[in-house]
């Protein structure tokens, strides 16, 4: 069973969930800080190139299974057009009202 994003308990979590399925490039980035950073699988990456490569040109997009620690922890089931549909779970910073880290990586 999926919980609807609008239900989702953090409100900047909430915001990058949504704006991430709507694949708004501009509003994902104004849901986070300036100096956001990310890792994917453990290793650090490049926020922007992820973003670009894992959403944008791929149609990411996260049915969000559970959430934990106040919803700054997800699982979620994860699809894009290059690697199909993962179990996926992401960990998610906060800092002022905004995104300033998250992790993912498989569930």
């Amino acid at each position: 069973m999926t919980i609807p994003v609008n239900q989702l308990s953090d409100p900047a979590v909430r915001d990058f969930v949504t704006a991430l399925n709507a694949n708004d490039k501009s509003a994902l980035f104004e849901v986070m800080t300036p100096g956001v950073t990310m890792s994917d699988d453990g290793s650090d990456r490049d926020v922007r190139d992820w973003l670009d490569r894992e959403v944008f040109s791929s149609n990411g997009h996260m049915d969000v299974e559970s959430e934990a620690d106040g919803g700054r922890e997800l699982v979620a089931d994860y699809r894009n057009d290059t690697w199909g549909a993962m179990r996926t779970k992401w960990a998610f910073t906060v800092d002022g009202g905004k995104v300033s880290r998250f992790e993912t990586g498989q569930a």
